[in-house]
């Protein structure tokens, strides 16, 4: 029984790029074991013998194994803001733009991004980095499979344009994955690029002690362009934002000056 699930560990790594070695292992075959019996197979091995082949078993089994916390078009009403007061500003001064979704988690943040883009610039001008810690999210994010709670803030335009059916889970377009580039990236210890005209960084900072979170404001502050916007989460407003070159825009959003 070890060497099954040491060899599927390997076989699901060749696969999806997901290293189930980084989880509790303990923890994790419990839970995978139950859901191959549940199936009514016999082995690890059997199971995934059926993974590769079947897309409905794969997307049940990337469901199982990573607790899903984010969301399309998270508090809907400030990606309205994005999208009808701070993009058309940005995009009047540069058609070009310049962003980066960072701690992206499994991807939903910067793939909202892209289609809510989408309104204003044609697909093949529009460039997203996106970035986590964590390279199994990073690995789950650019499989493009969601569950249907992941969902329920999407406009229903948004869903039958950018997405398609596959039994209970939801594929993003291939022409809004190609938007976005997905690459590791520690915060906390690697440098910043610069020149960036939008950075969007939610629900995150609110993990980091006060030190740490300056730290991040002041280097986000420092990769943004002059007249570049940083668009936070609803629990995260800056009190202070003139100590860090920013002034508010509008309710969690913070213009460089």
């Amino acid at each position: 029984m070890p060497r099954d699930y040491e060899q599927f560990i390997i076989s699901i790594k060749n696969l999806t790029g997901i290293d189930l070695s980084l989880y509790k292992e303990a923890q994790m075959k419990r839970r995978l074991t139950s859901l191959y019996e549940k199936k009514g197979f016999k082995s690890f091995g059997e199971y995934f013998r059926d993974i590769q082949g079947n897309p409905a078993l794969l997307h049940e089994f990337l469901d199982r194994i990573t607790i899903n916390v984010s969301e399309f078009y998270r508090n809907a009403k400030r990606w309205e803001v994005l999208e009808k007061k701070i993009l058309p500003r940005l995009i009047g001064s540069s058609k070009k733009l310049k962003i980066w979704s960072a701690a992206c988690s499994t991807g939903e943040e910067p793939y909202t991004m892209a289609m809510v883009l989408s309104r204003w610039l044609p697909l093949s001008q529009i460039e997203i980095l996106a970035t986590d810690l964590d390279e199994n999210v990073l690995a789950r994010a650019k499989t493009g499979v969601y569950p249907e709670r992941s969902l329920n803030e999407v406009p229903l335009e948004m869903k039958k344009k950018h997405f398609s059916k596959e039994g209970e889970y939801y594929l993003v377009s291939d022409e809004i994955k190609k938007t976005v580039t997905f690459q590791k990236h520690n915060l906390l210890a690697d440098r910043f690029q610069s020149q960036y005209d939008l950075i969007v960084c939610r629900n995150v900072l609110i993990y980091f002690t006060e030190e740490a979170k300056n730290s991040l404001y002041k280097k986000f502050s420092e990769s943004l362009k002059s007249g570049g916007v940083f668009f936070v989460g609803s629990t995260e407003q800056i009190f202070n934002p003139s100590q860090f070159q920013f002034e508010t825009e509008d309710t969690f959003f913070y213009k460089k000056i």
